[in-house]
Order: C-alpha cells, then structure tokens, then sequence
C-alpha cells in the first residue's frame, strides 16, 4: 500500500501542478509583450521572497506542535523562559533583510516601468485615443482619422502609445497579457505605453467596477504584422461612418454589451472636445462642436492637461506602485 501511494503521489504531482498553471494562461503570467514580462518577473521575485517567511514560519508552527505534544515527556519545558537574544535576531533580521531588498526592487522597477515613459524602439509609435464610456470603450486612431468601438489593432513590435480618458464614470483600462493597468477619468488624460512582442489577439478589459453593464466592457486587442494592421485600417475605413460630437453622443448613452463598431472617419480634435465635455461641472451641458479647421492631436486638450499637471501626475505616482508597468499605469 505504501509502495503503491508513493507511486501514485510522483504521478499525480505533475498533473496538480498542471492543472493550477492552466488558470494563469491568457492572464498576466503568460504576457506579450516586454512591459508585461517586467511585472511578471516582479510578482514572482515578491512572491519568491515572502515565502521565505511564509514557509519556515509554517513549517516550525507545525514542528512546534508536534515536538511539545502534551504526550511528548522528552521534551523540554521551561515556563519560566521569556527571552531568548537569538532569536529575536533572527525573527527581525529576516524579514528586515527581505522588505530592504523588496523596496530597493519596488524603487528600481516603479521607475523603469513609469507608465509615461515611452517605450525605446527604431518606429515611432502608433497614437491611440481611449474613452472609456457606458459600457464600452472607444478608441481614436488621430493620425489615421479612424475610430473603433470593442475593438482596436496594433502592429506587432511597435510602440503603442495610449492616450485615455473617461466620458461617464471613472474607469481602469487593462490589456492583461501586455501589462498594466491604469485609470481613466473625466476631464483629464492619463498615458500609457505598451508593446506586443508576438502576434495574437488579446483580451481587454474593465478592471474597475462601473456599474450594471460592467462584467460586458470588454474588448479585443489585435496584434499583426504591418500587412495585416494596414488592411484593418482599410476596413474600418471602408465603414463610411463618421464619428462626430452627434455621434459621439449617440454612442456615450448608456449600452451594455456593445458590438464592435468602425468609424471610417472622425472630426479632428474629437479627443479634446470629449475631454472639455467630460470636465468636472461640464457633464451636465451640452457639448462645444469640435473645431473642424483644428488639427488631431494625440494629446490631451488645454483644459485636461491642467487637470494632468496636479492630478495625474499624483495617479501616475499611486499606480505605477500598485498595478506596475508596475503599474504601466497613471
């Protein structure tokens, strides 16, 4: 019987072990992209170093209790003993050498991964402009003068620099298998920039809870070689629908689980209309056409880069520790 267990638990283990690895496909521990990879690496040094704590502590709990059984008369008692100088330094050193190298990690890669620090590559990166909206996400490709709804592209190995805000509620716009997470808020804009390393295509999301059509505000990120980005920016071109401010207010009405969607042209500076319309004390009045004659422009408007300066940079600071490039995230 024991020969018997022993065999079945040198089976069993690999297929355990492949069983719990199966929930981390598609997710962060599988990434895309370089951003993606630096916070894998990150999570599993944090976790590599709390259980260096975790697992002695477990273990000696376990050993404690059995070693001073109440049926145990061989071991040791002492009820007077209260103090012991190697022991306390080793219960502090440990876990003191730990969160030192933990901070020193955190600092160094909070820093690298600054979701504003664009992404070093031999191409310029594509411009993309995100709304977060009830409950869908638009996207506005300036430089292209196209615009999706659920669903955007993205040439493989070239930058991808993001541009987001929100026309309703705040939001948190995140690709897992590239990296980051970051908000999007009314009224102002946060950056991110990403890369995909391998052709596929991605799931995106809200990570941040909206309200009702929340669990349906989802969308898909295309990864292709250029060929293939070309001729998706022929389709969406070949819609023939424009976005403009009335149709950007058709689309902002509330809708849960929304198709995706192509506008094969859009009025130049849409992006900062939408953020002066969404500005805190703007959402109640009617949005200011966008100035045709003006040109696109892949950053925020005047109005939200003022918001940006003391706003976003204190978001850019919170989330870049807390979801890494550590937050590729503002």
């Amino acid at each position: 019987m024991r020969s018997w267990f022993k065999h079945s638990r040198h089976a069993l283990l690999p297929s355990c072990l492949a069983l719990l690895l199966t929930g981390c496909a598609g997710g962060v521990l599988d990434p895309k992209g370089p951003i993606g990879l630096a916070e894998r690496s990150l999570i599993w040094t944090a976790t590599w170093m709390m259980l260096l704590v975790v697992v002695p502590v477990i273990g000696m709990t376990i050993w404690f209790a059995w070693r001073y059984r109440a049926s145990n008369k061989a071991a040791r008692y002492e009820p007077n003993w209260d103090h012991s100088t190697r022991i306390e330094a080793v219960v502090w050193a440990i876990p003191c050498v730990i969160i030192l190298f933990l901070a020193i990690i955190t600092w160094k890669t909070t820093h690298e991964l600054d979701p504003y620090k664009p992404i070093e590559a031999e191409v310029p990166p594509v411009q993309v402009q995100v709304v977060s909206l009830d409950w869908k996400w638009l996207f506005i490709y300036p430089e292209l003068g196209i615009a999706t709804v659920n669903e955007m592209a993205m040439p493989t190995n070239v930058p991808v620099q993001f541009h987001i805000t929100s026309g309703s509620v705040m939001n948190a716009f995140f690709i897992p298998r590239l990296g980051s997470m970051i908000y999007s808020m009314a009224g102002m804009t946060t950056k991110l920039a990403l890369l995909s390393s391998e052709d596929g295509i991605y799931d995106g999301m809200s990570s941040h809870y909206s309200g009702a059509g929340f669990s349906g505000m989802k969308f898909k990120a295309h990864s292709t070689d250029q060929a293939g980005f070309d001729a998706w920016v022929e389709k969406v071109r070949a819609s023939g629908a424009t976005l403009d401010m009335a149709a950007y207010e058709r689309l902002a009405e509330p809708s849960e689980n929304n198709p995706v969607a192509y506008y094969g042209n859009v009025t130049p500076s849409i992006f900062g209309a939408i953020l002066h319309h969404s500005a805190p004390g703007m959402l109640m009045h009617p949005p200011a056409a966008a100035d045709p004659a003006a040109p696109a422009s892949p950053h925020a408007g005047g109005h939200a880069e003022g918001h940006e300066g003391h706003e976003g940079h204190a978001m850019r600071a919170a989330d870049a520790g807390a979801h890494g490039h550590v937050g590729h995230k503002e």
